[in-house]
């Protein structure tokens, strides 16, 4: 506005001078906006490309995950198939090496009636039937022998409790200390497996 006016009146040259400086600030105010709204825009074009990269890396990491589930459903799937005919082949191995130590031994109860027709007959000769008794436990022990079965020592060896089991004990001045004087029950092992301990009587 012009300054000293004397009335209300406006003088054409304020006039003219406010009209432009309006002006002025509208077309500032124009590219104010026009420069906000070109900010703005690109904001958002920048947002829009990392929307689209975030999907496009979460497409890429759900592929992968469906591919994994897939891999694991497959191992999942041949782990038990593994697992049951592993199991089968346990079964099978189980059945035949029972049927081989019972094949094994199937002589030996055929010699023990054998004995036992023996024994009831009327012409019983008991040094025969001793003999053929003897024959039934060295065939028995040939077998165990076969099969890797061997029998504990025990009578004169020293008490190791890893073997014997002692169920007497008794002093006796003529052994060594910890010494087995003797067995009542036969111990046997399978290769480092105690399958029954010695039953056995212990000195000092």
């Amino acid at each position: 506005m012009c300054s000293n006016e004397k009335d209300n009146n406006t003088h054409p040259s304020c006039d003219s001078n406010d009209m432009q400086f309006e002006d002025n600030i509208k077309t500032q105010d124009v590219e104010n906006i026009d420069e906000n709204a070109n900010q703005k825009n690109q904001e958002i074009e920048e947002y829009n490309n990392k929307i689209n990269a975030l999907n496009e890396q979460l497409k890429e990491k759900t592929t992968q995950a469906e591919q994994f589930f897939s891999m694991l459903q497959r191992t999942a799937a041949e782990f038990d198939n593994y697992k049951k005919r592993t199991n089968k082949e346990k079964e099978s191995l189980y059945s035949e090496a029972v049927a081989d130590v019972v094949a094994a031994f199937l002589p030996v109860a055929d010699n023990l009636d054998r004995a036992l027709k023996a024994c009831q007959s009327e012409n019983l000769d008991f040094n025969a039937l001793k003999e053929g008794v003897e024959m039934v436990i060295r065939q028995f022990n040939e077998i165990l022998n076969k099969l890797g079965v061997v029998e504990i020592k025990a009578v004169g060896e020293k008490f190791d409790p890893n073997m014997h089991n002692a169920v007497m004990h008794i002093e006796d001045d003529t052994v060594g200390e910890n010494t087995i004087v003797e067995e009542f029950q036969k111990g046997y092992m399978f290769r480092d497996k105690v399958i029954r301990y010695s039953m056995v009587k212990v000195a000092n």
